[in-house]
């Protein structure tokens, strides 16, 4: 495990591909459990990236820790920034605000333009780092956490991410190009603002 910083009450690690954020078997926080040699170690998931997402992530040590950094996601938001390759000429920037919709039963979200159940408000704002070779590398800052969000608006736009497999038809043979590569937020303990970041692994895309 990739670990940047611990103390008493928090885990800032890397959350490799494929593995779920969420306390259950093979899930980070039993992984952290296994590099820290405690089996029975506190260590609790308040935010979620999804599983073919990797990069950084916030982990409590403790219950008190966990209310406090929930608080800030609910109620401040913690800054989240995200790398991401995608197909495509990307513009040079811009904002992305849509209604998104959640299909438990298929495990996709979709951007629609009715409100109803289930449908709730999808914001973000991106920067184009680089184009090669029909790609994109854009930095994304989340307004909102939805599940897929980042995944559903740029496809819904006609730009996929590379890795894509779930959302447009599957055209590349690596993990998916979306990368949590900054994180900040208060110290649940402190309340010292703390700041994270971290580059993707060095393989395709990202060698591009």
């Amino acid at each position: 495990m990739d670990i940047l910083y611990m103390d008493k009450d928090i885990i800032v690690c890397v959350k490799p591909p494929k593995v779920l954020s969420t306390d259950e078997p093979g899930g980070l926080p039993e992984l952290l459990r296994r590099e820290l040699g405690e089996e029975k170690a506190d260590v609790r998931t308040v935010h979620r990236l999804d599983r073919a997402t990797s990069g950084l992530m916030v982990l409590a040590r403790n219950a008190s820790a966990a209310s406090e950094l929930s608080r800030q996601i609910r109620e401040e938001g913690i800054g989240k920034e995200y790398l991401a390759v995608v197909h495509g000429d990307c513009p040079d920037r811009g904002s992305m605000q849509d209604l998104m919709y959640r299909d438990k039963a298929r495990k996709m979200s979709f951007v629609t333009d009715r409100l109803g159940k289930g449908v709730q408000e999808a914001l973000l704002e991106y920067e184009t780092l680089k184009r090669k070779d029909g790609m994109s590398l854009v930095r994304v800052r989340l307004y909102t956490g939805r599940t897929h969000q980042i995944r559903c608006q740029f496809a819904s736009r006609g730009l996929p991410l590379v890795g894509e497999r779930k959302y447009a038809p599957p055209e590349d043979d690596c993990p998916l190009a979306l990368f949590s590569h900054a994180l900040g937020f208060k110290h649940p303990g402190t309340g010292e603002l703390l700041a994270f970041s971290k580059q993707p692994p060095e393989e395709y895309p990202w060698t591009m």
